[in-house]
């Protein structure tokens, strides 16, 4: 029963909030905040250029106890919706992003591949275990 009620929570319950980083020189950082009752549960960080029409997630951390509900799912399936035109890709490579990623057919992309429209290359973030 906990793993279903954890899927109709994430389905029911969890806000998504959009914010650009701070501070950020380059055009585009993103990082899509999942929220529930106030506490941050998941994270999605990526890099967007409308010059391009192209994005790329650069981190996905959802908390455990959320994994396995549809919530990673559910919220690349909304920033497909908010930029619609779009082409993704990941710089991901871990196991469990890897599934999902494949799941949303967002193929991975080189690490060092630049935007002709910013200086910076589109890093992948530090190699934690998430």
């Amino acid at each position: 029963m906990g793993r279903l009620r954890r899927r109709l929570l994430a389905y029911r319950e969890v806000e998504f909030l959009s914010s650009h980083i701070p501070g950020d020189p380059g055009p585009g950082k993103e990082c899509l905040l999942l929220v529930h009752i106030r506490k941050v549960i998941g994270q999605v960080h990526y890099r967007i250029c409308t010059h391009c029409a192209e994005a790329v997630i650069t981190d996905i951390h959802i908390e455990e106890r959320f994994l396995a509900t549809g919530l990673g799912t559910r919220a690349l399936s909304h920033l497909r919706s908010r930029h619609p035109g779009m082409t993704w890709r990941s710089t991901l490579s871990l196991r469990t992003t890897r599934d999902l990623l494949r799941r949303m057919r967002i193929p991975p992309t080189a690490v060092d591949r630049q935007c002709s429209h910013t200086s910076q290359p589109v890093a992948q973030s530090s190699p934690s275990a998430r």
